[in-house]
């Protein structure tokens, strides 16, 4: 099952990826969390040197595309590492860790904020991980089956004190208490990245069981977790009577200037994996001043919105491999009557597809639905 192509062609803010419209950089944020001065920071770069926009991914991270030449994606990471976003530049492509971005403030899971900080550092402690592709990916669950259900690499699903350990988004069986986490983590990765050969994910591998050995089985395997396609949007009360404000952002593409009005709230935010800013923090008062000035902006609040039904690739012009404009053809189409969710992309790579619901390819001539893999 393992990829034949030997090049990890995955961006990060050192290691661009030169597309149709100028180099993509890509900014790693451990579990979505970015604060309102980072947040500043990438808006600045992406007005100064890139296209004017932030592209939010499927792992919730930050993109900055369009950027001319060689000196303007210096002055990119420049900006980025002066933000405090890059904190390693030998593990930057490999600090890929979603997790449950309300963890802590809504509803009584265990709060995983802190596994999530330790688990960055322990990558970036770890030499040989600098060698994971940029493709493999951790996912911390707080238990409430919004990442489990993404098909990280490696994870884990906490439930109290004890964490269920994934594989490619299956329980393996192993349970673990919450200090042996991180440890337990960083060893699956490095067993990964010292035995993968050409693969680069742990679900191309012909026996994931042995990236486990030594850990013991206590309970039934197999169990796996439904996906979750939409963001928590709206006016979300936290436990300790303040707000978070979700965001939908259509087709992931945030207007710098609407990052800078966001950074302005002043407030700690997270990134989701599924396109979304989440503000945290507010009393009523800022929730309701923020929303007003946000929403005009085209940001989404209402869960019933079409937006939150509807993603895309990039496509044309900034891919070369695309065969349309798939964020307008997607735009075109969002009020269109469908049940489930629609990703468009502009080739069969499909960039960006969540784990659920209708792919369309575009031919050049329309769309088909893309086959499921075998």
């Amino acid at each position: 099952m393992a990829r034949t192509r030997e090049h990890d062609a995955c961006p990060g803010a050192l290691h661009v990826h030169r597309a149709a419209d100028g180099a993509l950089a890509r900014v790693r944020l451990a579990g979505g969390m970015i604060t309102a001065a980072q947040l500043q920071a990438l808006a600045a770069a992406a007005t100064r040197w890139g296209s004017g926009t932030l592209e939010l991914t499927s792992r919730a991270n930050i993109q900055i595309r369009g950027i001319a030449d060689d000196a303007a994606t210096t002055a990119v990471a420049d900006a980025v590492a002066a933000a405090g976003l890059l904190p390693s530049p030998t593990h930057e492509r490999v600090r890929n860790i979603v997790a449950s971005p309300l963890s802590g403030r809504v509803a009584t899971t265990t709060d995983i904020r802190a596994i999530v900080t330790e688990l960055d550092a322990a990558i970036q402690a770890r030499p040989g991980l600098a060698a994971l592709p940029g493709r493999f990916l951790f996912g911390i669950d707080d238990g409430r089956g919004d990442i489990s259900g993404l098909g990280a690499d490696v994870g884990v699903h906490v439930v109290g004190d004890a964490a269920a350990v994934l594989l490619a988004g299956r329980d393996t069986g192993v349970r673990l208490s919450l200090p042996q986490v991180v440890p337990a983590l960083v060893d699956v990765a490095q067993r990964f990245a010292d035995t993968r050969e050409n693969a680069w994910r742990i679900a191309e591998l012909d026996d994931p069981g042995a990236l486990i050995a030594g850990l013991a089985v206590s309970a039934q395997p197999g169990a796996t977790w439904q996906p979750v396609t939409r963001p928590p949007v709206g006016w979300i009360a936290q436990r300790d009577g303040r707000i978070t404000l979700g965001a939908a952002v259509p087709l992931g593409v945030l207007p710098a200037r609407t990052a800078e009005f966001l950074a302005a709230i002043d407030a700690p935010m997270a990134i989701t994996p599924w396109r979304s800013v989440l503000v945290f923090d507010l009393d009523e008062g800022r929730a309701d001043v923020a929303l007003r000035v946000l929403a005009p902006m085209g940001l989404v609040f209402d869960e019933h919105s079409p937006w939150l039904s509807v993603s895309a690739c990039t496509g044309s012009p900034g891919c070369a491999h695309s065969a349309a404009d798939v964020r307008a053809d997607a735009t075109a189409a969002v009020d269109e009557p469908v049940s489930g969710h629609r990703h468009f992309v502009g080739c069969d790579r499909a960039c960006g597809s969540p784990p659920v619901g209708e792919v369309l390819v575009a031919t050049g001539d329309g769309y088909r639905p893309r086959k499921p893999p075998p």
